[in-house]
């Protein structure tokens, strides 16, 4: 009785043991807090990668740069020093050049609209241009509609942005356009963006509602415009190697699971959306909402011509036109 017990008990240590030798632990991260919209994106996602795959793969998530900043994550992916990384787009078209169009301000309509293109046709022949760069691109997400913030004037009109010092992107697209808004652009990683507003190295940024609410710039910038003038997608991307070397059900489920993820992302942002500007008025932010987008629309109108040229008339129009 003693034997067989011991047998049960070391038979099961070594089922144990196999378990966790067979068990591959991969990271992903964000430059974001935890709890935020592309928080809710990369715990679901790690949730459902270790449910799929029955425990097999564990994915870890880190948050806030802990890894570095959007384009460092992004470089330690390609070069394969870390399996995974979630980021909004600022950064990509540095990587894979065909993803800058969609960063063309005022492309898209509304949420709706951006969304129904990026899981279309358009939106899933993008994801194949990342292969040949050393990723494989899982599903697109949601950054959300991009805003203005500073800490210096109420912007009301595209005049009001002249001379402001805004931390950008580190993207080609952003970068021209709101230089066409007279604005002085500081290209900037994420995770230094709060300091260089408190210490006043730059006047203002421009994100997302879900990005400003997680990052609490309600402490260090008082003024907020609605200006909706870039939708920023993110992404989840993964080394191509690594997803190479998967099994074909366990490819699906890596796919499979950043669809989840993507679902509890945008309810995410959806749910920022709603809330955001009485959240962040209570805070003490003069929110301006009532803006005449069709202004700073025309005030981009040399810029815009410029993109017509670089991604050809034909290719922005089937995205502003896409039902």
């Amino acid at each position: 009785m003693q034997l067989t017990k011991l047998a049960l008990g070391l038979g099961l240590a070594l089922g144990m043991a196999a378990t966790a030798l067979a068990q591959t632990t991969m990271r992903i991260s964000i430059s974001t807090a935890q709890n935020s919209h592309q928080g809710v994106a990369i715990d679901t996602f790690a949730k459902e990668v270790e449910k799929r795959t029955g425990g097999r793969y564990k994915v870890q998530t880190f948050y806030n740069g802990a890894l570095g900043g959007e384009r460092e994550s992004i470089e330690a992916v390609q070069l394969g020093t870390q399996e995974l990384a979630f980021s909004s787009t600022g950064p990509v078209p540095n990587f894979v050049p065909e993803t800058k169009i969609l960063d063309v301000p005022f492309l898209f309509r509304d949420k709706a609209h951006a969304r129904a293109v990026l899981d279309g046709p358009i939106g899933q022949d993008l994801l194949t241009k990342f292969d040949a760069k050393g990723f494989k691109a899982l599903a697109w997400a949601e950054n959300g509609f991009r805003h203005m913030t500073n800490s210096k004037r109420d912007v009301k009109t595209p005049e009001d942005l002249k001379g402001l010092k805004m931390r950008t992107m580190e993207n080609p697209v952003h970068i021209a356009a709101y230089k066409g808004f007279g604005i002085i652009t500081t290209p900037m990683a994420f995770p230094e963006v709060f300091t260089a507003l408190q210490q006043g190295t730059v006047d203002g940024q421009e994100n997302p509602l879900p990005v400003i609410i997680s990052a609490k710039f309600d402490q260090v910038q008082k003024h907020l415009s609605l200006t909706g003038h870039v939708y920023s997608p993110c992404i989840f991307v993964m080394n191509k190697a690594v997803f190479d070397k998967l099994s074909p059900v366990d490819k699906q489920a890596f796919i499979d699971a950043a669809k989840e993820g993507t679902k509890a992302n945008r309810a995410r942002v959806d749910e920022d959306d709603a809330k955001g500007v009485a959240d962040l008025r209570a805070k003490g932010m003069t929110v301006i909402d009532d803006l005449d987008k069709s202004k700073f629309v025309a005030a981009l109108a040399p810029v815009n011509a410029q993109f017509e040229k670089e991604f050809g008339k034909a290719n922005l129009d089937k995205i502003r036109n896409y039902k």
